[in-house]
């Protein structure tokens, strides 16, 4: 009796563990099949996008080079001979004309000898006078006229000589421009070729600048050529080519140019650093797309292009697809594409970080995004 009531008791707790473990397998079951529904039909939202058209058009076309900004006339005014400072009437930094006076050095003394010297040039023409009247009476050799014209023509001569001691000694400005700091003060000694200050012609400048030998048949004297410089971003100036440099540097292979740049808003400095493109004849039916467009990597350029495709359920579904892009020129924020795309290519320009290959995508309404060096200064 007893074996018989164990074997039942064994046999009901076999069927309750069977129960149990068949309950436990389809309640595993059935959870996986509902997530795995879950995640088909909960699909992630379309990403919001802006795009916008890849298209034709003329693009214009620069030769690029750095350049510097140099003064047509500078020069540092020092004197000719030294001497003693008595006057300095002009201010630092201030705007002169040619020939007004910068500084005035003592000609005490050269003034003394030219007064001496009219002197003796009055008495030698009395002289000279007197024997030319005895000559013509025979009263005196021709010898004598002679001495007397010789002597006057020495006087006069030093006059000459003084006259431009003293000329020396007031030191003018060669021409227009503005002066810079002063360096003397009045009482100073200042010896000959000493620095006094500098005098710069801001109304015009040259920007020199350098190219590679290749681009040396697309230059011409007279052609126009826009600089940037850092102090005005977004500003450009309008200079001309006025001197090419026949020679091709041995060492670089570079040609020296040299353009003529109007200042007379006096807005840009000499010795300053300057963005130079050279205007060439503009390119048409260029196919070029919105510069935020394209992905920069290590890998290559690329740009994320989008398509319409249809879902399982017949749906039309918009999608994104890399596709890699051969680039050109940049200009007015959009770039030259040279293989990749085809006119009327949709392009995504602004939110491309959140986006995969065959990601879909839906049209936003934000405004695309402005590449820094467009947006307004304060």
């Amino acid at each position: 009796m007893r074996r018989g009531a164990l074997a039942v008791r064994l046999i009901i707790t076999l069927i309750i563990l069977g129960l149990l473990g068949a309950g436990l397998y389809g309640f595993n079951a059935f959870r996986a099949k509902a997530i795995a529904d879950f995640f088909a039909n909960n699909k992630p939202p379309p990403t919001p996008v802006a795009l916008a058209e890849a298209t034709m058009q003329t693009v214009p076309k620069y030769l690029t080079a750095i350049g510097t900004l140099v003064a047509s006339r500078q020069v540092t005014v020092a004197p000719e001979v030294a001497g003693r400072v008595l006057q300095i009437p002009f201010e630092s930094g201030a705007t002169v004309k040619a020939g007004d006076p910068l500084v005035q050095l003592n000609d005490a003394t050269e003034q003394a000898d030219q007064l001496a010297q009219r002197a003796q040039a009055r008495l030698a023409e009395l002289n000279l006078d007197r024997y030319r009247d005895l000559r013509r009476s025979q009263a005196t050799p021709q010898s004598n006229v002679d001495q007397y014209q010789a002597q006057l023509d020495e006087i006069n001569a030093n006059m000459k000589r003084t006259q431009a001691l003293i000329a020396q000694k007031l030191i003018r400005a060669p021409f227009d421009g503005q002066l810079g700091i002063r360096q003397i003060n009045v009482g100073d000694y200042v010896t000959a070729g000493a620095t006094i200050v500098t005098l710069t012609d801001l109304a015009q400048l040259y920007v020199n600048f350098t190219l590679p030998e290749q681009a040396f048949p697309r230059l011409s004297i007279g052609q126009k050529l826009l600089v940037n410089a850092d102090p005005f971003p977004g500003r450009d100036f309008d200079a001309t080519i006025t001197t090419i440099e026949p020679q091709v540097s041995a060492d670089t292979r570079a040609v020296k140019v040299q353009a003529t740049l109007d200042n007379r808003d006096r807005a840009l400095r000499p010795g300053m650093f300057a963005n130079v493109r050279v205007v060439l004849p503009p390119q048409p039916n260029t196919l070029t797309v919105p510069e935020t467009a394209i992905d920069y990597t290590v890998y290559g350029d690329s740009v994320f292009v989008a398509v319409n495709q249809k879902t399982p359920d017949g749906k039309d579904q918009l999608v994104v697809q890399r596709s890699p892009v051969k680039v050109g020129d940049r200009t007015q924020n959009r770039v030259e594409i040279r293989e990749g795309l085809k006119p009327g290519d949709r392009v995504v320009v602004s939110g491309q970080l959140k986006l995969a290959n065959g990601a879909a995508v839906s049209v936003s309404d934000s405004p695309t995004l402005v590449p820094p060096a467009t947006l307004p200064q304060n």
